[in-house]
């Protein structure tokens, strides 16, 4: 199967990730009926305009007789905005191919739509995430920007992305308790960006009184994104909070929950519209998420480096996750990417359950 029709929605789709949430992040181009590109699209903050019809607009009349390229179904909702499988017929529109079918019972239907209007449609490409195990989806293939949506949407719970860096030999910080640095300025940059691409990013109480992060997204130069690209910052955990805390005293959005309940904090999270959570640490917090079994993907940086003894990444002291080979965790690799002298693995989940 060839997806590289879809290179340019895909990339265009993620720089929605953050803004269009809780809507998903989808990415749009549309061709004249010659094929060249006339329009590129993404969602919109929740109000605004959707990948298409952004597409759309910028096409103009060069979009009649062509064909749209997107990264999930058409919707065939009226909401804020109206059906976009209606702007695409009224485009004239002549062909749609589309990556993953949209789940949501309130928006599905737009395939269906645009062939009873006599569109040529074609998807979707890719199965569900959410209905078929990610395995099924093709091994070592990129990550779309849909992704996490169509997963938070089906379990009804913010997607759960846990970021991990270490040595070679699975390391965080040192004996003393110094971790600052372990990986490089390249690798560290790649987090900031990946964090613009959150509705909110976590970290353990024991985390804030250790290192007393800021935990907002900088640039390379250490100056903070745009406020709209600022994930939620959240603390999970029943231990005060130093007075004067970086996470509290930096501008933008904090918030401490009170609980060690993986679940709970969920819960609570998705009630504020939160679809993706990057989850940073500490150790015991990585470890409570993989032992509640809601850890969708993992962003693993793996530094050329050994410590030899040190804090692991994950502090199995209080989560008991296995005491034998059949107790193991597997995860599926879809990318690895280079970042100065340090890896970058992103893995998926090996499957979902509505």
């Amino acid at each position: 199967m060839d997806l590289s029709l879809f290179s340019d929605a895909h990339s265009l789709g993620w720089q929605a990730a953050q803004l269009a949430s809780p809507n998903p992040p989808v990415g749009a181009v549309i061709e004249d009926p010659s094929g060249q590109v006339v329009g590129r699209g993404f969602t919109q903050a929740p109000g605004g305009a959707h990948a298409e019809v952004v597409a759309l607009e910028q096409a103009g009349e060069k979009a009649r007789g062509g064909r749209a390229i997107v990264t999930l179904e058409p919707c065939n909702h009226t909401g804020r905005t109206g059906p976009c499988a209606e702007a695409l017929i009224r485009a004239g529109i002549r062909r749609v191919d589309f990556l993953f079918a949209d789940p949501n019972p309130i928006a599905e239907g737009g395939a269906a739509t645009l062939r009873a209007a006599g569109v040529e449609v074609h998807g979707p490409y890719l199965p569900n995430p959410t209905t078929s195990p990610a395995a099924k989806l093709p091994a070592w293939s990129q990550m779309y920007s849909v992704e996490p949506w169509l997963i938070s949407e089906a379990q009804q719970r913010p997607h759960v992305c846990l970021k991990m860096a270490s040595t070679l030999d699975g390391r965080v910080a040192a004996v003393d308790g110094t971790s600052q640095w372990i990986t490089g300025e390249p690798a560290r940059v790649a987090v900031h960006e990946d964090r613009t691409r959150r509705d909110a990013i976590l970290v353990g109480t024991g985390t804030i009184v250790a290192d007393n992060p800021r935990l907002t997204a900088r640039d390379a130069d250490g100056r903070p994104f745009p406020e709209e690209l600022q994930p939620l910052r959240v603390i999970m955990g029943t231990s005060d909070i130093p007075a004067g805390a970086a996470v509290f005293a930096t501008p933008g959005r904090a918030l401490h929950l009170q609980t060690r309940d993986v679940h709970e904090v969920l819960a609570e999270l998705w009630k504020r519209d939160v679809r993706t959570l990057l989850v940073e640490g500490g150790a015991q917090v990585a470890a409570a998420f993989v032992k509640a079994d809601v850890v969708d993907e993992v962003q693993y940086y793996a530094a050329p480096a050994v410590l030899g003894a040190g804090v692991a990444s994950l502090s199995d002291s209080e989560n008991n996750l296995g005491q034998t080979i059949g107790d193991i965790r597997r995860f599926v690799p879809r990318e690895l990417q280079v970042f100065g002298q340090d890896l970058r693995w992103t893995l998926t989940a090996p499957g979902h359950t509505p």
